[in-house]
């Protein structure tokens, strides 16, 4: 009788998927952290708020090119391998950056800087759009059962990290810089470093090695001669094979929508609301945004451990009824805060519920697809959910705020969780999924790409 070796953690794997998905994730959140400051420099002066609006629709129009490089990327994932959109992710992540770094303003070009301001967001969109499902199936394939969970949280972990070194620069230059300096060219050093960091993840991630659930389809698509081939290469990562599996489709969607526009609430929307709303000093918005999420960040193990011994869907859940019942009570608390101690202990209440969702939201929709379609069945409707909810919450928040109603956005964001929470309720567990044949018969293997 032989002793089955426990299911270690490949950490060669999370790591290289990880420090990639922090960089994409800097410059993505950099936008919206820094908005406050280039919102002058590319349009006419006028109503602040209204700036806001405008540097927020071309945010959220970013989120709307994520379900095209969902598409795009995550077939490109499913066809040429997941190291393969790694590496193109983060090549077109730090062109956006560079964009954005030397766009002209518009004292001196008019409009012009704007349109070069869009340009950038909309590869940003297709980039992130493939980089989440990448990300997601390349560190759920790459771990073996019963750690999944944990080694996914680092999606998360990572995006994190990548805010908070953007929020920590911010912090950085806010103190060693005047509110001039910043809206005049200080805002363009955090983009200009966006850049330079991709550029060297470029090379990191070309030294990735392929999950064995992908090599396995691969050599599947290629069998040598004579001998009976499986699925073909060209049907991998297809519409036509996506449509397969419908319910699955809707179900990412479904409970996806109610977590990201939590998650952007308490996230990238939240140092605007303390500052615009609680009337607290953008420094101190800033500082409290910080520390509130580096303890998320560190949460996102621990969940992510917790669902692999008691099940996703218990996460899930939690969040669903905590977000449902608790967004307006926290969010009106907040408005009220009149200092950091106040402001960072309701945050961090409201990112504690949020962890329910984030640390295992990637680890769930990879989970519920065929390998053949496991980047691409994650992406298009994670990229649809996030460019209706997602993308779109800073400027629904700021259009309530504008028209006078800020206390509707509340309301909008309990009944999208609700929602999500019905999903939750009724969808099955997918812990104890088997992503490729060796787990299928029963052997915990760890890939050659994650093996220590």
């Amino acid at each position: 009788m032989t002793t089955k070796a426990p299911a270690r953690t490949p950490w060669k794997a999370v790591l290289g998927g990880s420090v990639g998905n922090m960089v994409e994730w800097y410059d993505w959140f950099v936008y919206a952290s820094f908005a406050t400051y280039f919102a002058a420099s590319f349009f006419p002066k006028g109503n602040p708020t209204a700036q806001l609006l405008n540097t927020a629709g071309i945010f959220a129009v970013g989120f709307f090119m994520r379900p095209v490089g969902g598409w795009l990327l995550g077939r490109f994932a499913d066809r040429r391998g997941r190291k393969a959109a790694l590496t193109l992710t983060v090549t077109l992540m730090s062109g956006s950056a560079l964009l954005i770094a030397i766009a002209p303003t518009y004292a001196s070009v008019g409009y012009f800087g704007a349109v070069v301001l869009l340009v950038a967001r909309l590869m940003q969109g297709l980039s992130v759009g493939g980089e989440y499902a990448a990300s997601a199936t390349y560190l759920t394939e790459a771990t073996p059962p019963g750690r999944r969970g944990f080694a996914s949280s680092f999606q998360y972990v990572s995006m994190t990290a990548g805010q908070l070194i953007g929020l920590g620069l911010q912090i950085i230059l806010q103190r060693t810089m005047s509110e001039e300096a910043l809206s005049s060219y200080g805002w363009r050093i955090p983009f200009i470093i966006g850049a330079a960091g991709a550029a060297v993840v470029f090379y990191l991630r070309r030294n990735l090695l392929e999950t064995e659930a992908y090599d396995e389809e691969a050599r599947d698509a290629a069998p040598a001669a004579g001998e009976a081939g499986g699925r073909p290469a060209h049907e991998r990562g297809t519409l036509r094979q996506l449509l397969q599996h419908k319910r699955e489709f809707a179900l990412v969607i479904a409970l996806t929508m109610g977590g990201t526009l939590a998650y952007y609430t308490y996230t990238t929307y939240l140092t605007k609301y303390l500052s615009n709303t609680a009337g607290l000093e953008k420094s101190t918005a800033t500082l409290v945004s910080f520390c509130a999420l580096f303890v998320f960040m560190l949460l996102q193990p621990a969940a992510g451990a917790l669902s692999d011994r008691i099940g996703r869907r218990p996460l899930l859940i939690t969040f669903g009824v905590g977000a449902t019942l608790g967004t307006v009570p926290l969010m009106n608390a907040l408005s009220q805060v009149s200092g950091f101690a106040g402001a960072l202990a309701l945050s961090l209440l409201g990112l504690v519920i949020v962890t329910g969702y984030t640390s295992i939201n990637a680890v769930v929709k990879a989970e519920l697809f065929p390998t053949h379609v496991r980047a691409l069945g994650v992406a298009l409707p994670y990229a649809i959910a996030n460019a209706m909810f997602g993308g779109t919450a800073e400027y629904v928040a700021l259009w309530f705020k504008n028209a006078g109603i800020e206390s509707g956005y509340y309301w909008y964001v309990a009944g999208c969780a609700a929602v999500s929470l019905l999903v939750y309720v009724f969808m099955r567990e997918t812990r104890d999924a088997a992503l490729s044949r060796s787990e299928r018969g029963g052997r915990e293997t760890v890939p050659a790409s994650a093996r220590v």
